[in-house]
């Protein structure tokens, strides 16, 4: 039998195939549930009617009851304004208009009352409204004491048919008395009464006709921790099943190639942090189970020293290793790095990108056949179908959030039994979003960097102080350093007021004038082999400055590079920035982040700068970055099945995430697969929400 709530929205009363078309593409609701899911964005108090003279905060909603008079147009043709007078039995205030004007000089008359909802503003320390809802005011039909109201986003295409939050709010009500009684429990009874939630039915119910601010909280609680809870029940299964199911290569030794590199060739002391996480490591590699991984670390904390003693590991077990990474900059520049870490021990390596030669690759697969080629690092080429290897033990990711879930799998795919997975990040994640983004792996945190590296100095400068700036570059380039310049934009954009990098470029030219000072450029629109000439350029020294886009932001490795200038700092997010100020400080000279901006900055704009000036600590600033920016969405770009959060927030609920993870963890401990008869409706409701993606037998 079809579930009303599966009914296409055309089917409801007042809706209609011109309103379907439009609720369809200005909302993406297509059926009775998706309206259902539909939630206000606030709720206004309508119980009560306020005195003019009770009116003594501004950004407050209030409700006055009152006649409109004194109407008068003041400015030009192009900006004209109307204003009136609202009076009641206690005082008069200032209603204003900008828009709608030919249609407010006739609207009120003056022996008519009328009912005012609104946002209070103040000007000149009065109190006014501006563009306040109005409507004609009839005492029969106000109720003292009447339901909270919910308030719906939507777009000026609904508005013009007739689709205001007034008309979806009437929408939604019809709907409710017409499924509730179709809103199905997803919940056991144990659930219910342990946790004190309100029925599925009610919460929908009052979330959108709330009788009381105390039942409006009591159905977002229920509806929320409903989101967090079978969101964390997809992660979790997820891992317990590839626990339980998926067999993994045992790797017991730690034998030749890890000892020797660990006593003679490392180049340096490991931090306790990276000691800790090698041991996290060693322990899911020697369980028999696939290791599923997340190793996060800051810019220079050290993680490819770990994935290189992590794929040594799999050597001594006669395994092979793999790194991908996205770009052929950064896969290069972890060949380089591993290469000369290892060049004294007799490990073959190879690189396999786009650009890999024919005959080159005749070897490469050669290599892998025969066990000959033991580290192969590479882009996206390494899940090439023709790419097989003869023992493949372990794949180590680097920035995964640039490969998609389909291309991660294709690497598993290959081997009867999966490699293990270890994924890692330049990209600090708060605890909470981890918990969220990454909850179906293991996660550790290279939280501490290596002894004596020098913390890079950001400074945030005016385009008043470029000529100071200027003459600082020189000196750091007569010291023998090296600069690098970021640009947001590479040509001229009509929305942006930018100076753009072909304008930078140019201006540079002037300042730092050949033969004294060379200057290189990179952007992402340059062919590869022009953009890598460029690049060799600065990594062998022959260019003191090189201008860029975010091209620059991963792959690049120049220890002589102490300075980092970035170029309407104000447009890159603090992630972002962070990356690029990782760029320097990779020498021993003590490294620089000039953040360049106008002075005319949001607040918004001003913590970031503040931010970066005051630490280089990535999770810090992560932090921060999640609370200026909020979530987004927790799954980049998100993949069919999985949840959206409505009313979770990943900022004010991290003792919740924390609470109902540790429920659904001690739920599947005991049992698995929901195969009790109490965990039944948990099932079917999983099954159901993640049906497109749900397989029981399978890893995801």
């Amino acid at each position: 039998m079809n579930n009303l709530l599966d009914n296409k929205i055309e089917f409801l009363k007042g809706v209609g195939p011109k309103r379907a078309a439009i609720l369809n593409k200005e909302l993406n609701i297509y059926t009775y549930n998706d309206l259902l899911n539909y939630f206000p964005f606030r709720h206004i108090d309508k119980s009560r009617i306020y005195n003019v003279t009770e009116i003594d905060n501004d950004n407050i909603y209030y409700q006055i009851a009152g006649r409109i008079d004194n109407i008068k147009s003041f400015g030009s043709p192009r900006l004209t304004r109307i204003t009136a007078n609202l009076t009641d039995e206690t005082g008069t205030i200032e209603l204003v208009w900008f828009k709608g004007l030919k249609w407010i000089k006739t609207r009120f008359l003056p022996n008519q009352k009328y009912l005012l909802f609104g946002k209070a503003s103040s000007f000149n320390n009065k109190f006014n409204f501006v563009h306040p809802d109005i409507e004609d005011f009839n005492p029969d039909d106000f109720t003292q004491g009447e339901s909270l109201q919910g308030v719906y986003n939507t777009t000026e295409m609904m508005k013009t048919q007739g689709l205001g939050t007034k008309s979806i709010a009437k929408l939604v009500k019809t709907l409710l008395f017409q499924v509730k009684e179709s809103i199905q429990e997803v919940f056991p009874k144990y659930i219910l009464e342990k946790e004190t939630l309100i029925s599925r039915s009610a919460a929908y119910f009052n979330i959108h006709l709330p009788s009381d601010p105390h039942q409006l909280q009591l159905s977002v609680n229920r509806l929320k921790f409903e989101e967090h809870f079978f969101f964390q029940l997809q992660l979790l299964h997820n891992k317990k099943n590839r626990e339980l199911y998926v067999k993994g290569y045992p790797f017991k030794v730690v034998g030749k190639y890890f000892n020797d590199f660990y006593a003679n060739h490392l180049p340096f002391p490991l931090t306790n942090a990276q000691k800790r996480v090698i041991r996290e490591i060693r322990q899911d590699l020697g369980a028999g189970t696939q290791m599923n991984r997340l190793l996060q670390g800051d810019v220079g904390s050290g993680k490819t020293i770990v994935a290189l003693m992590v794929m040594l590991i799999a050597l001594d077990n006669g395994f092979q290793a793999a790194l991908m990474a996205p770009t052929e900059i950064l896969a290069a520049q972890h060949l380089d790095t591993i290469q000369k870490l290892l060049e004294n021990m007799p490990v073959e390596i190879a690189l396999l990108t786009g650009s890999t030669k024919a005959r080159q690759r005749k070897i490469i697969h050669e290599g892998l056949q025969s066990s000959k080629l033991q580290i192969l690092i590479g882009t996206h080429a390494l899940i090439e179908e023709n790419v097989q290897f003869k023992q493949l033990g372990i794949t180590v990711i680097d920035e995964q959030h640039r490969f998609g879930v389909a291309q991660r799998a294709r690497m598993q795919e290959k081997h009867d039994i999966p490699p293990h997975i270890l994924v890692m990040t330049a990209t600090p994640i708060p605890r909470t979003l981890a918990m969220t983004q990454y909850g179906d792996l293991n996660n550790s945190r290279i939280d501490e960097m290596p002894p004596g590296r020098k913390m890079v100095e950001t400074r945030h400068l005016y385009q008043n102080q470029r000529l100071q700036m200027i003459g600082f570059l020189k000196k750091q380039i007569g010291y023998g350093r090296q600069i690098y310049i970021v640009y947001p934009l590479i040509r001229e954009s009509e929305k942006l007021d930018l100076i753009n990098l072909m304008e930078g470029y140019e201006s540079l030219l002037r300042d730092f004038p050949e033969p004294d000072y060379r200057i290189c450029m990179v952007h992402g629109q340059m062919k590869a082999a022009d953009k890598d000439f460029e690049m060799q350029r600065f990594v062998k020294g022959q260019a003191h400055i090189m201008v860029a886009t975010t091209v620059i932001e991963v792959g690049v490795n120049i220890p002589n590079a102490s300075v980092m200038v970035i170029e309407h700092a104000d447009r890159f997010g603090l992630s972002q920035l962070h990356q690029l100020r990782g760029r320097v400080g990779r020498g021993a000279d003590q490294s620089y982040c000039l953040l360049m901006t106008d002075f005319k900055l949001t607040a918004e704009a001003k913590r970031r700068m503040a931010t970066m000036v005051r630490t280089n600590d990535g999770f810090e600033i992560a932090e921060v970055d999640l609370q200026l920016r909020g979530p987004g969405e927790t799954q980049g770009t998100r993949q069919s099945g999985q949840i959206e959060f409505k009313l979770g927030n990943l900022l004010q609920d991290e003792k919740l995430i924390k609470y109902v993870r540790h429920l659904v963890n001690q739920i599947l401990d005991d049992d698995p697969q929901l195969l009790k008869p109490d965990n039944q409706i948990l099932k079917s409701h999983f099954e159901k929400i993640f049906k497109k993606t749900f397989d029981w037998s399978r890893i995801s």
